[in-house]
């Protein structure tokens, strides 16, 4: 017996000799873990259960040049909802319900998406909420919803000044335009508040954590005003719609400080909804599309001859008979002009005239106006993408190259280029830089950074500029340009028609363009319009000239300054000045009738002492026969006692005469109509019971 209850101790003893081991490793597993690991794993621990909730920044507003918000970032909720929380089940069927009236869907749906849910706590309820939607929703103090909060970028006037203000992406980032160029400044930095993370993964705040608040973005404020660039649009687009065209461009400069005033393409798109739009809709053409500029470069051939010496305004140049054969090459006009001044070459856009001058100048002065005026590299304008034209090294030009340079050909530039070039001829011979941003503020309105406002450089002479300016004159009062003459008003410019190229060769169709200034002797806009493979004609004088009349007509009334050149404001006539009528014992009625008859301005507050129409005068200022003008103001007394002499009547109308004896209680008897010639008692006598009125 004794015998078998030994190996039952004996294996029980060893069960307790393994749990005292066991036992005492976990004890020693326990004090290392609390002493040697103690302080890392609480650190880890701390971090584990510690979080933060962004605080998202608003990216800055983009307003145009008189403040008008173009761009702007408006809250937008995100929802998504916990629905395994029991506050919730209550009132499941209700929230349901609400939210589909409020979205738009159906409870079904809603229901549907809640119930197939792939997280047992979490779901996407929907995206995007407006700032109405969500103060709805907050009333219904729904429990386990999730909210986020995010900024969307509003563009306040949809597809107006587009290629200009761009877009951003779905982070918030810009991707486009002045969204990405100054993306650094307008995006701001988010804040962050802390914040716990309990076992369940649930954030709940923490009463006195440290909150660091969002940076918001800086406001860009433009060179270009919403209401010029809106009547630019408009003719542009009314301009394309008659010409046709595969695109279109205009664009507007401040010719002496390089700021743009107003950019525009068709075709166009909404930056609200950038993403229905291919490539060729959001492309900037003005900046990124390199054409041949056809006629338009003729002035870099006049200014590089004006400034070699190599020829005068009023030097005959031969053009035969509208052809002509340069280094193997026929060039031809579009009529045959004979000899002319080389001032009429310019306004003719004679083709052989150019090249001939260009030939006597040399390639090496024509390529150097040509570098001096921009093309070649870019302009340094504050856009995206920007091309920097081509303008071939003089070692790669053939013999026919300068009378192909001279008229536009074998060289391709930007629009935006081109204007550059005019705006130099526009401003004494100044190449500036083009700018779209006026300067940056930061939320305080304190200035974080405005573009320089120095030349690039001298590209020619003051004295060749005032002896270039009346030949591109002379384009639009008699030239190929004369669609673009305003009223009253003298304008400078160049036409320009080129076959349209790409990529190396040409491919049918040509560009028409026409670039100019205005007013002439003192420029304040220069303007560019080109457009793209136009169906109804081929020259810029036909295409595009009627563009650039229309939209500067329509421009002078936001230049007051040069309107008032052509319709000039006449001052206005000194206001009349007339004797203070006497009112003195009239009723007061009468009395401000008679007032507002001769200009004067009396309102009942300016009446003093007892109230009511019927009270007679005590007291009036200005005194009677005081110099006065219309709308001076005047200050009735009444009197307290009705007046006991018969009141001067005579000069007053009839009913003027009835009503003042009625207030005084004295029955009348009027012979005739009209103005009261004579009266019965006189005036000054005590009052009567009966008066007797003439009048006729």
């Amino acid at each position: 017996m004794k015998k078998a209850r030994r190996p039952l101790q004996r294996r029980a003893l060893f069960v307790l000799a393994c749990a005292s081991v066991l036992y005492g490793a976990l004890v020693a597993r326990l004090v290392w873990l609390h002493v040697e690991k103690g302080p890392t794993l609480r650190t880890a621990g701390a971090r584990q259960v510690s979080s933060f909730v962004t605080l998202p920044a608003m990216r800055g507003p983009i307003v145009d040049a008189n403040g008008r918000v173009m761009v702007t970032a408006v809250p937008r909720y995100d929802v998504a909802l916990d629905p395994s929380l029991p506050a919730f089940q209550e009132q499941a069927g209700v929230f349901y319900s609400r939210y589909a009236n409020l979205t738009g869907t159906t409870a079904a749906a809603v229901r549907h998406k809640v119930e197939s849910r792939s997280s047992p706590k979490y779901v996407v309820l929907g995206h995007g909420l407006d700032e109405r939607q969500m103060e709805t929703i907050r009333l219904w103090e729904t429990k386990g919803l999730i909210v986020t909060t995010r900024y969307e970028r509003r563009y306040t006037y949809g597809e107006t000044m587009a290629h200009v203000l761009g877009h951003v992406g779905r982070d918030g980032h810009g991707l486009a335009g002045l969204e990405v160029q100054y993306d650094a400044y307008l995006q701001g930095h988010n804040g962050r508040r802390a914040a716990q993370r309990d076992r369940r993964g649930r954030l709940k705040a923490l009463v006195g954590g440290r909150v660091v608040e969002p940076q918001h973005g800086n406001t860009v404020v433009l060179t270009l005003d919403l209401i010029r660039q809106t009547m630019l649009e408009e003719e542009l687009a009314r301009g394309v719609a008659e010409t046709g065209g595969r695109w279109a461009s205009a664009l507007a400069m401040d010719p002496k400080t390089g700021a743009v005033l107003a950019m525009a393409n068709l075709p166009t798109y909404d930056p609200n909804a950038a993403g229905r739009f291919d490539a060729f809709h959001q492309r900037n053409h003005a900046v990124t599309d390199q054409i041949e500029p056809g006629s338009t470069f003729k002035l870099v051939a006049a200014a590089a001859a004006l400034e070699a010496g190599t020829v005068r305004m009023d030097e005959a140049i031969a053009t035969g008979d509208g052809w002509g054969v340069f280094a193997g090459r026929t060039l031809r006009d579009a009529h045959a002009l004979g000899t002319v001044s080389f001032e009429d070459v310019i306004a003719q856009s004679s083709n052989v005239g150019t090249a001939r001058v260009a030939t006597r100048t040399g390639k090496q002065a024509l390529y150097r106006m040509a570098r001096d005026l921009g093309f070649g590299e870019p302009t340094g304008v504050d856009l995206p993408g920007e091309a920097s034209g081509r303008l071939r090294s003089l070692n790669r030009w053939s013999s026919q190259s300068v009378a192909s340079v001279a008229i536009g050909y074998e060289v391709a530039a930007t629009p935006l280029q081109v204007l550059a070039a005019y705006c130099a001829l526009a401003n004494g011979g100044l190449l500036v830089t083009p700018h779209v941003v006026a300067e940056v503020r930061d939320v305080t309105g304190r200035v974080v950074y405005s573009p320089g406002r120095d030349s690039v450089r001298r590209a020619f002479s003051q004295a060749t500029a005032r002896t270039l300016r009346p030949a591109f004159e002379r384009v639009v009062a008699a030239g190929t340009g004369q669609n673009a003459q305003i009223e009253g008003l003298d304008v400078a410019g160049k036409t320009g028609t080129a076959r349209r190229s790409d990529r190396g060769g040409y491919v049918g169709g040509y560009r028409s363009s026409f670039v100019g200034f205005f007013p002439a002797d003192n420029p304040q806009v220069a303007l560019l319009v080109v457009v793209d493979g136009p169906t109804s004609s081929i020259y810029g004088g036909q295409v595009s000239a009627p563009i650039f009349q229309r939209i500067a007509t329509r421009w002078l009334t936001t230049l007051p300054d040069v309107a008032e050149r052509i319709h000039p404001v006449h001052p206005l006539p000194a206001p009349r000045v007339a004797p203070m009528p006497r009112v003195h014992a009239m009723p007061v009625q009468l009395a401000m009738e008679r007032l507002r008859a001769r200009g004067v301005a009396v309102s009942p507050d300016a009446v003093e002492g007892i109230s009511g129409p019927h009270r007679p005068v005590q007291q009036q200022s200005p005194v009677a026969g005081a110099a006065v003008r219309p709308g001076t103001p005047v200050r009735l007394v009444a009197a307290t006692a009705t007046p006991s002499r018969m009141p001067d009547l005579v000069g007053l109308s009839a009913r003027q005469a009835r009503y003042w004896l009625a207030t005084l209680g004295v029955d009348v008897r009027m012979d005739g109509a009209g103005v009261v010639r004579a009266q019965s008692p006189r005036a000054g006598t005590p009052l009567p019971e009966r008066a007797t009125l003439t009048a006729r």
